[in-house]
């Protein structure tokens, strides 16, 4: 019965540590570029875009397609990174066990 006891304690002081990062994770970001640094965007790790940038000389009224290309990239790239950021925060709490659902 001592070792539940142990276990539950445990269980609970990680549930909370996942807490706390869940919570400094929103105030975390990344940034991705695409187009050589000509789109650019910050995402936080709430997986919610902060900032996108575009710089002028990209935007072609003639070639719209490639501007949508470049920000799906850069998009996607920001959600990779910011997932990659929130798993290697959390793996450091949860001593790399993948948990169902984090």
């Amino acid at each position: 019965m001592q070792n539940f006891n142990t276990i539950m304690k445990q269980a609970k002081k990680m549930q909370e540590r996942m807490g706390q990062l869940q919570k400094e994770l929103e105030t975390r970001t990344v940034e991705a570029q695409a187009g050589g640094g000509m789109v650019r965007v910050v995402v936080n790790g709430k997986l919610e875009i902060v900032s996108l940038k575009i710089e002028k000389e990209v935007v072609n009224p003639e070639d719209i397609e490639m501007l949508q290309d470049l920000i799906t990239a850069v998009v996607n790239e920001g959600i990779r990174k910011s997932q990659e950021m929130a798993s290697s925060e959390m793996a450091k709490i949860t001593g790399g066990l993948n948990i169902p659902g984090l």
